[in-house]
Order: structure tokens, then sequence, then C-alpha cells
């Protein structure tokens, strides 16, 4: 590994700049207090904008919801969003008429393809404690003759979602945590949608957690030099990648060849790794739709006007299941899963 190897370190805000295969990632990190009988904050919302709060106000954001916290029903075309949900429950409604609850270490994967509508609502479950909601949303682009694939929805459930620890020389763990791309002990998580950029193992796309002990060090193996490859350094304090010290809030960019030797700090760390082979495609994006012209996007606001994307189904615009209501996915076809529950329940 050499310096020019590494390409860039940039620091972090809410919205992560990504590379193709991806577009962005959001980090999501809310200390929201107890809910009340709605699983609404049991506290005042003066001061804040209610339908645009980013404030972070006390630790927590309403983002563009009135009551519950989350995103009320919005469109979106052309891509696929990737949730992890590491702490807290999301709450999931769509125009294809799926609907879920998931969260405490679960993976929602969505593909839009040529329309969909859905709500990703944040209920307060617990009323005698706060509820600490965190995830990573992630934008990953479709190729230009994937765009208008049927839309599609798929959830990973946390005990089907596989981790390696090893250890270094003192004894000191690094965990990954594979939610796409296949672990050093070759054991993979469940397949992607089937018209993913992801779905292609030729594509190389890879979506880990790595967590790391005080102490620790690891080396991150390289792969196929024509992918991108992209660590976020989220949680910790900092960190040494090859001769370059990092702080946390930065993210890295390193050429995908190279093998990046970590050595981590005196605190737990958290990195987050994107890489991928590149679609290489013009990208044009307004909003919630992402296409490849402009003219593209025009027909997708059109297109969304006229027919709604299917139309909304549900009684509210950002519904919410029952506080009792436990980790569940109800598929399009009507069929219906149910996850065990978890430490947190």
């Amino acid at each position: 590994m050499s310096d020019k190897d590494l390409l860039e370190i940039s620091p972090l805000g809410m919205h992560w700049p990504c590379q193709d295969p991806f577009l962005f990632c959001a980090h999501h990190n809310d200390a929201y207090p107890p809910g009340d009988e709605h699983m609404a904050p049991a506290t005042s919302l003066a001061g804040r904008s209610i339908g645009q709060d980013f404030s972070g106000k006390n630790g927590w954001s309403m983002y563009h919801g009135d009551k519950v916290p989350g995103f009320p029903q919005h469109p979106h075309r052309g891509f696929e969003t990737v949730t992890l949900a590491r702490r807290g429950y999301i709450d999931h409604a769509d125009s294809m008429g799926a609907c879920a609850r998931f969260g405490e270490g679960d993976l929602q994967w969505m593909t839009a393809g040529r329309g969909i509508v859905h709500s990703e609502m944040f209920p307060l479950r617990q009323q005698d404690r706060g509820n600490q909601t965190e995830l990573f949303q992630i934008w990953l682009n479709l190729p230009a003759k994937d765009k208008m694939v049927e839309s599609h929805f798929s959830m990973f459930w946390q005990d089907s979602i596989p981790s390696l620890t090893t250890a270094d020389a003192a004894g000191r763990e690094t965990t990954v945590v594979s939610y796409c791309g296949a672990l050093d002990d070759g054991r993979l998580p469940p397949s992607p949608p089937p018209y993913s950029w992801a779905a292609d193992k030729d594509n190389g796309v890879t979506i880990w957690i790595v967590k790391m002990a005080a102490g620790a060090s690891w080396t991150l193996p390289g792969v196929d030099p024509r992918c991108n490859r992209r660590l976020f350094f989220f949680h910790g304090g900092s960190l040494r990648m090859g001769r370059h010290q990092v702080a946390v809030g930065h993210g890295v960019t390193w050429a995908a060849d190279a093998k990046v030797e970590i050595q981590n700090g005196p605190q737990n760390a958290e990195i987050l790794l994107l890489q991928g082979r590149p679609i290489g495609e013009p990208v044009a994006q307004h909003g919630p739709f992402v296409m490849n012209s402009r003219e593209e996007l025009q027909q997708a606001f059109a297109d969304f006007q006229r027919t709604g994307f299917g139309g909304w189904q549900w009684p509210a615009h950002g519904p919410v299941h029952t506080r009792e209501t436990g980790r569940f996915a109800k598929y399009p076809d009507g069929r219906v899963e149910k996850a065990g529950p978890t430490d947190a329940d």
C-alpha cells in the first residue's frame, strides 16, 4: 500500500457522498424521548419546524413527521434504497400493498424501479425510557436498462445476516457484519433483489459494518481494481489507516485493489464499507427520482402526477402499527413473515 492508494479523506455530515454505483448514504441517529400513547414523543414539539424538522434539537429530529417521527409517503423511481436499521424500529408501508415493522439489526432492500410510494415512520414504542433510533439509508443506483423494472420489496432479518469475528496477535477482536458481499469464510447474506446491480456478483457490491475493539488491528483485503471503495468512520475516536491518522466523522476513499491495514485507537470503533464496480452512466437526480437525463426526470414527475405510482391505500400518510406488534413483513402477494424477538423487545 502506498500514498497513491489513498484517494481522499473528507469530513462527513448527515448525508454522506458516495461513489458510483452508490448515490449517497444518510445516517440517522436520534435519541428520542419516551413515547406517548400514540408512539409520538411524550414531550413538547414547540420550536420545531413540523413537517421539515432536521434540527437535531435535544438530540433528535421529527424529519417530515408531524406526530410520529419519520418520513410519510413519498415517491421514488430509478434506484434502490438499502436501509440498515441498527437500533429502534421502522414502520414501512408502500403502494404495492407491502408493509412491515423492522429494526434492531434488520435490513430492508427496496427496488423503486419504475415507481413506488412508501413511508418510513419511527414509532416510539417504549413509554418508560428513551427510544434510541439509528439507521443507515443507502441509495444504490440502477443501470439504465433496469430503471423501469417492477418495484420489489425484501426483508433481511437480523438472524440471517452473517458476521465473522477474527482476532489480531494480541487477541483483540474485529467483527465484520455483511449485508451484501461474501465474508472471508465464504458466507453470504440473503440475495439482493433480482434486478439490483448487486445481484451480479461480478459487480462486487459490498456493504459491511466493521466493528473493532479498542487497539485492534485488522487488514481489509484488496479486491477487483475496477471497483470504487469508500470507508465511513462513524463511531469511535481515531484510527490509523496505513500511514494516515483518521479522526471519527471522516470518509476515506481507497484504491480497491490495495490492502488497507487499520490500527484502531483506544476506543471501540465502527466503520461502514461501501464498494462496488461503477455503473458508469450519466446520473440525473431531482429529489426522489434518479434517472439518466433531464427528459427522463421530467417524465418521472409527469408519470407520478398522472398515476401516483399505484396510489396510496393506507389510512394515513405515515401509518404505524400497534405498540404490541412485533417485527414482521407483509409482501405484495399477501405472504406474511414474522421475525423472532430481539433483546430490545
